[in-house]
């Protein structure tokens, strides 16, 4: 089934390329067997944009056969053809950017400029990155470590990836998905989200365009509950990487471990954003908004806990509300706005929940509501400052994944580092303060795969990005990353019997 629903071409450039259905095995679109649709639904109108047929087992079933198919090839080409491929494919999602930016905000309810601007050009990015890591598959250097033998380590590739992304970044988790894992030699079976599977279908597409093999890379758009955990728990399936949840990756892990495979996980986050009292105040309660409020809160990495030490504490709360009251609101296509919706009603109900309950036992600063007027019909939010909280509070504790900052008072350097460890995740944090010996503490001391100083949020390719404690474990990004999707063989060779031959005579014969 294909509904191209109501989006206009120039919200939706790409359309046309999703008539054959949102499934894409061995190299061709295809349409779902479960015998049920979903529609991909505009949060910031509320409008369908694409109706389709989800993925059933029997399409997960034919994905991975595709990709154990195509893995023996994929895994015997030269790191340099392997290399050229992904360079090529780099190529044709940059002529292609345009859809794919309009393409993401639509599905998202992203603001264009920062699909165009961010999302976008950092996946070409990535493409470029790994092409250039495939050609780097490094084992080590050989040495004789027990007597007359001597070793080496290859590193390998596994085989048939099983991955599942999010809704919140679904091109970028795509290709945080699929490219350390091709480049490695690995073919991939890919489920995105259900709420957005548009830029992951358009990104196997570019990549069967630009001459990698087909079924290398496969998408199935299904259920969690049908296709993902089928996905997962596939005999076929050498590794399992999930992005989501802390809750349902520990119902990965559950399934993956019955089949012993490989597992890495990237999971929830409650970012601490810890303010000593000689940070530049200006340039942390920006950096406040700008990390609270990216993607609109729905970031795993996202400021959520914002510790200030007393002495700038009411400055901070007062002028981070002023900072936040001037965010515009608006059309994600519309080039002034600054903060799209929610990906849903349904996500944005869940978020006013958590600010009203806390409004028992905390301080709404600004925001709490969802505008009304024009903005009514979508999954708008206002970014909404809430201060006093406990630190044992709900609100606090729990990852809340919308566009709200907690902000909380500390005494001393020891208090303010113990706050920022005390909840169960630690994927990432920053630490603000012009003393460098302060903030070198805070980067050691502070529990949590990535911490920033005197800024919050960017990445780069070349480093990784995965969390401590209940934020899993794994990375994501980076030399780390492709390393993750090979496994490592020890070789030994006997140098006894070589060394027995004559092999001057071998060589220069009876001179």
């Amino acid at each position: 089934m294909h509904n191209p629903g109501t989006a206009t071409p120039d919200r939706f450039p790409a359309q046309d390329r999703f008539a054959d259905g949102a499934q894409y095995i061995a190299g061709r679109p295809a349409k779902g067997t479960s015998g049920r649709t979903h529609a991909v639904v505009d949060p910031a109108t509320g409008e369908e944009v694409y109706t389709y047929d989800l993925a059933g087992t029997e399409d997960v079933d034919a994905a991975v056969a595709a990709a154990r198919e195509a893995y023996p090839g994929w895994a015997g080409a030269t790191p340099g053809e392997r290399s050229d491929a992904m360079h090529r494919f780099a190529a044709v999602v940059a002529e292609r950017a345009e859809e794919f930016a309009r393409a993401e905000s639509l599905q998202c309810g992203k603001p264009l400029k920062l699909t165009r601007e961010f999302d976008v050009p950092g996946t070409i990015d990535n493409i470029a990155f790994f092409a250039g890591a495939a050609r780097h598959l490094q084992g080590q250097s050989a040495g004789e470590y027990s007597g007359d033998h001597t070793s080496y380590v290859r590193r390998e590739p596994i085989g048939v990836v099983g991955s599942i992304a999010p809704w919140n970044y679904p091109l970028q988790m795509a290709a945080w998905k699929i490219l350390p894992a091709i480049a490695a030699g690995n073919t991939i079976v890919l489920k995105p989200a259900e709420l957005t599977p548009l830029t992951s279908l358009l990104f196997a597409q570019a990549a069967t365009d630009a001459g990698i093999p087909d079924g290398v890379v496969n998408i199935v758009t299904g259920t969690g509950k049908e296709a993902g955990e089928h996905l997962v728990g596939h005999p076929d399936v050498a590794m399992t990487s999930f992005t989501g949840s802390t809750a349902v990756g520990r119902r990965v892990a559950e399934i993956a471990t019955a089949t012993v495979k490989r597992i890495h996980l990237e999971l929830g986050g409650k970012a601490p954003f810890v303010v000593f009292d000689d940070a530049d105040l200006e340039a942390a309660a920006h950096g406040a908004v700008a990390g609270a409020l990216i993607n609109t809160g729905q970031d795993c990495t996202a400021a959520t806990r914002a510790y200030v030490q007393r002495p700038l504490y009411e400055a901070f709360v007062e002028r981070t509300a002023a900072l936040m009251e001037s965010v515009r609101l608006g059309d994600p296509f519309a080039p002034g706005t600054d903060l799209g919706p929610l990906i849903s009603h349904v996500q944005r109900d869940r978020v006013a929940g958590f600010v009203d309950r806390a409004r028992a036992y905390a301080r709404v600063v600004t925001g709490g509501e969802a505008p009304q007027g024009e903005l009514g019909n979508g999954a708008y939010y206002r970014p909404t400052l809430v201060a006093d909280a406990a630190q044992d509070s709900e609100i606090v504790q729990s990852e809340i994944f919308g566009p709200v900052l907690v902000v909380l008072p500390f005494d001393g350097d020891d208090e303010g580092i113990r706050l920022a460890n005390d909840t169960p995740y630690g994927l990432a944090a920053s630490a603000w303060s012009r003393d460098v010996y302060r903030a070198n503490r805070a980067t050691r001391e502070i529990k949590a795969g990535c911490v920033w100083v005197n800024d919050h949020i960017p990445i780069i390719s070349e480093m990784p990005h995965g969390g401590y404690k209940a934020s899993g474990f794994g990375k994501d990004m980076s030399a780390y990353s492709f390393e993750e999707y090979t496994q490592i063989k020890h070789v030994m060779f006997d140098n006894t019997a070589v060394a027995r031959k004559d092999w001057h005579r071998t060589v220069f014969g009876d001179r």
